[in-house]
């Protein structure tokens, strides 16, 4: 029997655990460093990376990329993840790890509706049942705060409106992506949005407040910079040894993963991270949310 679905398997757990993570690693970086300085850091050292591994390999589609025919999608693709990468951090700094986590689930069910609609690509009954459940899921997971919702923090609900906006930038990048795919590897689009996202947030960086940080707040600062690079290249490796529809069933656990590490991390250090307060009907709706991500995803090869 062929190992390439262990290969699939094994590298779509790693890009779980990474997105998973990530939300927790950017709130503890968040108290002693600015969103914007943030992501110069983690676009800077992505490039710096990037350009070493497969730099010298990627110039010639990068030039194309800039082109006339292209640069129109291209430039859609780089402002869509360099605006999400902003809204999800400064949205993540004013709710929980694991409302931002649940509600950037958004991004790809707006992808697949969106490509219906701009694609004409097929959307099935199942597909729909998928959207249905996802959105029971989000009234679900926040039913505590829709209970309660004149009381609310003004600040809270901006960052649930900065997370929605993530997830639309997102959108965009994910939509521009697809027609440019056709014509560069995923590579070297991401190559020129790290060297875009480094040039473009470094005037208003202040680079020196990693001095501030401590050596968890240094460890969790690594690895916030090398998710980006480290997920996408595991998400690659995936998709080559394994069905597509596989690769995105497992990934969307990453919510629940966010979840598991939030509670685990508070439970040995109490007070580590702010967390949502947690019911049977939260989680029930992060089950949703997942369930309903991954059935709209693969519903239509059911």
């Amino acid at each position: 029997m062929s190992t390439g679905w262990r290969v699939g398997l094994s590298f779509s757990l790693v890009t779980a655990i990474m997105w998973g993570g990530l939300p927790l690693a950017l709130k503890v970086i968040l108290d002693d460093m600015d969103s914007i300085t943030v992501t110069w850091y983690r676009f800077s050292i992505s490039a710096a990376l990037a350009l070493l591994w497969y730099g010298r390999h990627s110039m010639g589609a990068v030039k194309r990329l800039l082109s006339r025919p292209l640069w129109p999608l291209t430039l859609l693709a780089v402002a869509g993840l360099l605006s999400n990468y902003i809204f999800y951090l400064v949205g993540l700094d004013y709710t929980t790890a694991e409302a931002a986590q649940v509600l950037i689930q958004l991004a790809p069910l707006l992808l697949l509706i969106g490509s219906v609609w701009f694609f004409n690509e097929r959307f099935t009954a199942v597909q729909w049942l998928g959207v249905m459940a996802f959105t029971a899921g989000l009234l679900l997971f926040f039913h505590h705060r829709l209970y309660a919702l004149a009381g609310v923090g003004e600040g809270y609900l901006l960052g649930l409106m900065l997370l929605v906006l993530a997830a639309v930038t997102w959108t965009g990048y994910g939509m521009a992506q697809k027609q440019l795919l056709k014509h560069v590897n995923a590579n070297d689009l991401l190559l020129l949005i790290y060297v875009a996202g480094a040039l473009l947030y470094l005037p208003a960086s202040s680079p020196t407040q990693v001095l501030k940080l401590d050596g968890l707040g240094l460890v969790m600062l690594a690895f916030a910079s090398l998710n980006t690079i480290i997920a996408y290249g595991s998400f690659g490796v995936a998709m080559t040894h394994w069905e597509a529809s596989r690769v995105s069933a497992v990934i969307t656990i990453a919510p629940l993963l966010t979840l598991f590490f939030v509670f685990l991390s508070n439970a040995l250090y109490p007070g580590f991270v702010q967390a949502e307060p947690l019911d049977w009907m939260n989680w029930l709706g992060a089950v949703l949310v997942v369930c309903g991500s991954t059935t709209a995803a693969v519903g239509n090869r059911l």
